[in-house]
């Protein structure tokens, strides 16, 4: 184990170099519509749908239509991520340092830098890995990122997405291509905006929240999302200063967090994911529906199988069924 290396001051500043660090950045993109009081998990029904037909006066019996049974599906939202840190502060090291290693200071600092970076990871990989649209984007110099934008933004409108609030989290380099774009600096809503002062805060009604790329998993370009597709529960945010505890003659700090983050199945439709195109190519894809196959129910899975032309050889579970339907698709 290698040794912890002290710098003991002989007369040093006692402003400390402090590194950068961002406030949370996914906090506005989620919802707290679920009460985990108590528990570890919450069962979420989405009901099926009936189908609207025409009413017919002329029937002996069931002029409303044939009735179906209304079904449902349930799902599991289970905490998962039980994170914590520790650290000591000898009384004589934070002497000899001029007292720059303070225990509150540290304990701030351990957060600012380590936790809120670490839950606003998590949440946008959830996002990504659950995103219901999904596109590429080439950055050939023919390529527009505004009009890729309004593809995959427009995808969401035609999904019913509310237009307000929809947040979008992009990366360094796809921005500065946007900015570039004079098809955006030219047409869009946000033209007027930028002359003005140069700051590009919202595109078309959305917010833009430009993030690190390491924030986002590698390939991404940006993900547009509404706060109505993800909740994430912090259930315990503990910190604790013990000061002068058995064995140190300092301080024992510790930290734990208790949290995850889940996109309920009816609304993965309001989050969409643009990725780097794999090819050398100039086009773009288009934006295109992703199948929740986990969503659908046994007879909905075969459905798809059949207007695929998949053999399920005789598969009849759900699990089964799934597993057939995806080794197919990666196939072909």
């Amino acid at each position: 184990m290698a040794e912890t290396t002290i710098n003991y001051a002989s007369k040093y500043s006692d402003v400390i170099d402090e590194r950068f660090k961002l406030s949370s950045v996914t906090t506005e993109a989620t919802n707290n519509n679920y009460d985990f009081s108590g528990v570890n998990t919450v069962y979420v029904y989405s009901a099926e749908l009936a189908e609207l037909g025409d009413y017919n006066m002329s029937a002996g019996s069931n002029r409303y239509g044939t009735p179906k049974e209304l079904g449902n599906r349930v799902q599991e939202l289970k905490l998962s991520q039980d994170k914590a840190f520790t650290f000591t502060i000898d009384r004589r090291n934070s002497d000899d340092t001029m007292m720059t290693q303070q225990a509150a200071k540290c304990l701030q600092r351990h957060i600012d830098e380590i936790v809120v970076p670490t839950i606003d990871r998590y949440r946008l990989s959830k996002l990504a890995t659950n995103a219901g649209v999904s596109a590429t984007f080439s950055y050939a110099k023919s390529s527009s990122p505004y009009e890729h934008y309004l593809d995959v933004a427009m995808q969401l409108t035609e999904n019913e997405i509310p237009t307000e609030n929809r947040i979008v989290y992009m990366t360094p380099k796809f921005y500065k291509a946007l900015r570039l774009d004079p098809l955006f600096v030219g047409t869009s809503d946000s033209a007027a905006n930028i002359a003005q002062n140069g700051n590009l805060t919202q595109i078309d009604g959305a917010s833009i929240k430009v993030v690190p790329s390491s924030y986002l998993p590698t390939g991404t370009n940006f993900i547009i999302t509404h706060p109505i597709a993800m909740c994430s529960p912090v259930k315990l945010a503990e910190y604790n200063t013990h000061d002068n505890p058995p064995g140190i003659s300092g301080w024992l700090v510790e930290g734990r967090v208790y949290y995850d983050a889940f996109v309920l199945n009816n609304k993965k439709k309001a989050i969409a994911i643009s990725t780097v195109s794999e090819s050398n190519s100039t086009e773009n894809s288009e934006p295109s529906e992703v199948t929740d196959f986990s969503s659908m129910t046994v007879a909905q899975l075969k459905e798809y199988a059949e207007t695929k032309g998949i053999d399920l050889n005789g598969a009849t579970t759900k699990e089964a069924i799934i597993a057939v339907i995806e080794a197919y698709e990666e196939t072909n």
